[in-house]
Parts: structure tokens; sequence; C-alpha cells
């Protein structure tokens, strides 16, 4: 007789691990820390199936808290490792932690990669516009005018866009969340990993030493219903703490256009119905920012790809094998190695 034992239920506590949390208090990783917790419980993930892989930066720190396998690598280089591991093994779920210091600095090149190639990883990025770990200097995201220890008169650098570099680098899945907003990072992190191919997700997170409240004008409660609209697919894009607000697209200006419902003619029907399947629209979206527009949270483009890269990888790999053993043997890495232009040095 056959019998199925089904798995224990897991809870937060199962996957959070027994060292210490190192971060500066009031910080926003640990709101995010106590999310995946209870999200990868929530989705039925395992531990032994988990694997967590982070560069250099107060973010990669992760995976020491995750009751996970992990991987702390070197700056930049998280989706370089996180593409070797899952061509091995590409039935594990692999996250990807990275900060913007991290991932739009010198982990830009490698980020580009793993999105354009389409590999299954869930990618969150943690922007705080600042390098935190190592003292506050300021980062490829920071502002124009940021004053840090590298920068005492003001940054004059153009502030790198996490969510427009995604688009452009070819991401199927692009996502943004705010750091203490439990249940919508909830709905996040599961649409990353249903995704199948590379997902991006950035996370507006504080940091309360070196670049504090600099997303207050729309993180902020007493502001936070003007100033952040919540896209969903299908549904119109309101906001306002009245809900009288919302996004409509002006053919005139080829723009979109934050407006008042029942101001200068402005209708229900004005208002701009969310395609997550829309590229167009998605580049459109990540565009907007604060104060003259609300910042845009929530799934804000997928559509996925027929294959993700590792399954095209595996599909090419066993064609291989089927060709060479029709042509009389098993494969053979020895003579494959040792064919075709080779050299005689005399």
């Amino acid at each position: 007789m056959n019998v199925t034992v089904q798995p224990d239920k897991l809870t937060a506590k199962d996957f959070a691990s027994d060292q210490e949390v190192r971060w500066c208090p009031g910080c926003g990783d640990y709101a995010i820390l106590k999310a995946m917790h209870k999200s990868l419980a929530d989705m039925g993930a395992r531990p032994e199936n988990t694997v967590f892989i982070s560069g250099i930066g107060c973010s990669s720190r992760f995976p020491y808290y995750m009751a996970t396998y992990g991987f702390h690598t070197i700056h930049g280089r998280a989706p370089a490792v996180a593409t070797g591991l899952k061509l091995a093994r590409p039935e594990l779920d692999v996250w990807v932690v990275t900060g913007d210091g991290d991932a739009l600095s010198i982990g830009g090149n490698h980020l580009f990669h793993a999105l354009r190639r389409n590999v299954d990883l869930n990618i969150l990025l943690f922007n705080n516009e600042i390098y935190g770990l190592t003292k506050g200097q300021y980062s490829p995201a920071s502002r124009v005018g940021t004053k840090s220890p590298s920068t005492p008169m003001g940054s004059v650098d153009s502030p790198a866009e996490a969510c427009t570099y995604a688009l452009g680098c070819g991401a199927r899945f692009i996502a943004r969340g705010i750091d203490v907003q439990a249940k919508e990072l909830d709905v996040l992190f599961r649409r990353a990993r249903e995704h199948k191919g590379a997902s991006f997700v950035e996370i507006i997170q504080n940091c309360i030493v070196y670049n504090d409240a600099v997303f207050a004008d729309f993180t902020e409660k007493a502001v936070a219903a003007e100033m952040q609209v919540h896209v969903k697919h299908g549904q119109p894009m309101r906001y306002g703490k009245d809900g009288n607000k919302g996004l409509r697209f002006s053919p005139q200006t080829f723009k979109i256009e934050a407006v008042v419902i029942g101001q200068n003619g402005v209708t229900e029907n004005d208002i701009l119905i969310h395609d997550e399947k829309n590229r167009v629209l998605a580049s459109l979206l990540v565009a907007l920012r604060p104060p003259s527009f609300p910042e845009v949270l929530g799934v804000i483009y997928c559509d996925p790809a027929a294959t993700s890269y590792e399954a095209a990888v595996a599909a090419q790999e066993a064609q291989a094998k089927a060709q060479a053993t029709a042509k009389g043997g098993a494969p053979d890495l020895d003579k494959l190695m040792r064919a075709g232009n080779t050299w005689s040095v005399t």
C-alpha cells in the first residue's frame, strides 16, 4: 500500500534562523525580513528547497537570518552565483537579495545579464538610496544634491531608477513595494515566486541612520493615501484618501497625468485601467515619481516569456546528449574537449 506523507505546515518561525539579527534599530530591513518569513510559510515553501543569495551591503546579511540554504557572496556578483546554482539545481527556489549600491554599481552588469537571460530568480533590490554599510556614502540611486561623506557639497549625479533599469534590461516581471507594508509585500513575494523567469522587486527601504526619511514625502502615514497608487491588473489606477484621484493618459502629450475626478471635466471613465502585460504602459509608470506624481506600487509589469533560461539550457543539453547517443555512443566529455580546432606546439 502506497502512503502519501503530507509535509508539516510550517510557520514563520520555521524560516527564521537562530542568528542574532544585526541591523541598526529601526532599519527597514527588519520589516522586510519578518514579511519574508511569514510569506514563505504561507506559500508552502520548504526550507530545504529554498536558497537566499546575497552580495555585499546591509541587505546582504539576509541569508544569515533565514533557516534555509544561503550564500553570502561578493560585491555585485549575487546574480551570477544565483544563475550558476539555478542551472545546476533548477528545481530550487532561488532568491537574490541585493541593495541599490550592490546591484546598480559594481553589480549592474551581472544584474543586466540575469534579467535579459530570464533566469528563474526572485531578485529583491532593497533601495535606501545610500551606502549604509560603509557609513553613508552616496549611491547610484542617491538624488541630486545628496550630501554624504563622499559628496560633502551634494551629489551632482543623475540617479539610477531601479525599475526603469530592470525594464530596459528586458525583465518580464517588475514590481515595487515599501518595507513596512507587509500585506503588500506578501502579494509581491507570492507573485514573484509564481512567475517563471526573472522576477525583479524593488523595495523602498528606510535607512534610519544615514538617509532617514528620504522617502517621507510618500511613505509617512499623513500623506500615504494621497501619494501612493497601488496598481492591480484590470483595475483603475485610483488613489487618494477619498479615492477621487487617479492617473489618466493624455493622447495629446503622450504622457500620464495625475487628475482629480470631478474637476476640469474628469470622470471615472478617464482613469487608466492597469494592464500589467503592457510594456509601454509599464515604461510610463516606472518613470512617475513624487512629488509630481504618486509613487506607483504593486506589480507594474508581468508578461511571462515562453521559457526561462535554465529550461532552455536543459533542453539544449538533453538534445546534445540524444544526438551523441544516436551517433553510436554515450556522450564523452573528454573526447569533446579534445575535438575541433587543436594545435600541437613543437
